[in-house]
Formats: structure tokens, C-alpha cells, sequence
């Protein structure tokens, strides 16, 4: 029987796919891989230290590992030597397939994060393991997790003017990953994954405002007044300015697919935006 494996099991991604694959196979077949393996101590699987910045952990993980789910490292900046460490620890070890979770649409993606996701599809290329591209939209939660906020101060802030997105919740994600993964032969698969429904920044406030009783409108910024404001809200310099130019990108239809093959994939419709909204609301 193959085992299972997820980079990053302790993250909010990785933690909805390990809930997923212990519905499909059995929890000995599964392992956590953490750099900080106390993290995962309730995950129900066995736990493997796996530090991206300490390659000498790497292969010992992943002894006996048949499948690999390389969950993209959040560190933007350093993901591919991370990346590329992970490969060719998993080449070392014999690792039959890895899947890796990429970004939409992107060879041709307007988003600047996408160059490191480029540089890793390409790593995966060369390393001469057979793989599987999950091009995963945005999270709905990028949204949503700054709804109180929103609420607070009756604004959502973006640079997006009205371009439509298609984001996903993770737990939609997290069930492709696992689905993919325990597929009988899911090599050589590239899947663009989005949301069944598009919206607008405005129309994502209106959702806030009618949920929440309050006034929330969507104000649009240029990029650079956008990447100051979240400056002054105490995000870092550096991570604002991906944030900003994220949602500059996104106006020009970075964040928009309309191909359904999450929801296809999953076997279900995606989760709607007012599920999403009412699940941050009530949190």
C-alpha cells in the first residue's frame, strides 16, 4: 500500500488535507510533515520533522513515502531553494509522485508571486519525478479573514477595480489535494483550480454589509495608496506590497477562471461566498 505525505501539515491547508486523507485511507498510511512536529500532535498520524531550511531532514521524512503532497512554502521569497530542496529529497528517496500546489494559470499569471511557482513547476520538471500541478485560485479566507475589519470600519480596501474573482474556501482546496493524491494515476495532470462563483470586490462588501447589518462599501485604491494603507495597518513593507500588487493583478483577470474543475473534481459545488462569509462572521 502507498504512503501518504504533506509538507506544511500543520498550516492551515495542510491540516484540512490530512482530515481529508483520513477519510480515504487509513491513518498509518498517512504522515505529517512539520517542521515543528509538536504542532502536530493531534493530527491522528504520524508526525516527521521537515524543516525546508535544514535539507538534512529532508530524506530521512521521507522514507517509505510513495506519494508527496508539496504544499507551497509560505516563506515568499525563499520558496524555491525550499522547493528545490524538497524535490530532490523526495528524488533521493524514491518518492513516486509529488503534488504540488501551484498558482492559477501560472506559466502566463500576471500575480508576482507567480514567478516562484514557475521556478518550482520548472524543478519539477527536471527532477525526473512524475508529478501533478494543483493551480490553485485564491483562498476565499484572504477575503474573508479580515472581515472584522471590514465590519469595524465599513470599508473593504482593494486595488481590483470591478474585475470578477473566483476564489475557493481551503477546506475546497484541502479535499482536491486529497483526491488528486490517492488517485489511481494522477501523473502528468495539470488542474486549474477555482471557485464555481465570480464576484466582484463591491459585490463581496454587499455580502459583508447584508450579513452583518452594517454599512460596508468596497473602496478602490490605486495600487500603491492601497500597499501604503496596509502599511499603516502594521502589515511588513514587503508583504503589503505583495498583497497590493496581488489585487492590482487581480483587476486584470489574475484571480478569474471559469473552467469548474475544483467543483468537478471534488464531486461537489464549491463553498458559496455567503457560506464563507457567514463562517467568518460567526467565528
Amino acid at each position: 500500500m502507498p504512503t501518504y505525505a504533506v509538507t506544511g501539515s500543520t498550516g492551515h491547508l495542510g491540516r484540512l488535507v490530512i482530515a481529508n486523507l483520513l477519510a480515504r485511507v487509513p491513518s498509518d498510511e498517512i504522515v505529517a510533515l512539520a517542521r515543528t512536529p509538536s504542532k502536530g500532535a493531534d493530527l491522528g498520524v504520524t508526525v516527521r520533522t521537515f524543516d525546508y531550511d535544514r535539507p538534512e531532514t529532508l530524506p530521512p521524512a521521507l522514507e517509505g513515502v510513495d506519494r508527496l503532497l508539496l504544499i507551497s512554502a509560505s516563506e515568499v521569497g525563499k520558496r524555491v531553494p525550499q522547493h528545490q530542496a524538497v524535490i530532490d529529497a523526495a528524488k533521493a528517496a524514491g518518492v513516486s509522485l509529488i503534488v504540488y500546489t501551484s498558482v492559477l494559470h501560472a506559466p502566463d499569471s500576471l500575480l508576482g508571486l507567480a514567478d516562484e511557482h514557475r521556478q518550482t513547476e520548472a524543478a519539477l520538471a527536471e527532477s525526473g519525478v512524475p508529478f501533478a500541478l494543483l493551480r490553485n485560485g485564491w483562498y476565499t479566507e484572504n477575503y474573508t479573514g479580515s472581515i472584522g475589519a471590514a465590519v469595524e470600519h465599513g470599508v473593504v480596501l482593494g486595488s481590483a477595480g470591478d474585475a470578477r474573482v473566483t476564489p475557493a474556501t481551503r477546506a475546497d482546496y484541502a479535499a482536491a489535494a486529497a483526491v488528486v493524491l490517492t488517485a489511481d494515476d494522477p501523473a502528468g495532470q495539470t488542474l486549474e483550480l477555482a471557485g464555481d462563483e465570480a464576484f466582484t470586490m463591491a459585490e463581496y462588501a454587499a455580502e459583508v454589509a447584508r450579513q452583518s447589518g452594517r454599512e460596508v462599501a468596497y473602496q478602490d485604491l490605486p495600487e500603491e495608496d492601497y500597499r501604503a494603507a496596509l502599511e499603516r495597518i502594521g502589515l511588513p513593507g514587503p508583504v503589503a506590497g505583495m498583497i497590493a500588487q496581488s489585487d492590482a493583478a487581480a483587476g486584470q483577470g489574475a484571480l478569474y477562471d471559469d473552467g469548474r474543475a475544483l467543483s468537478r473534481l471534488i464531486g461537489r459545488p464549491t463553498t458559496p461566498l455567503a457560506d464563507a462569509v457567514a463562517a467568518a462572521l460567526a467565528a
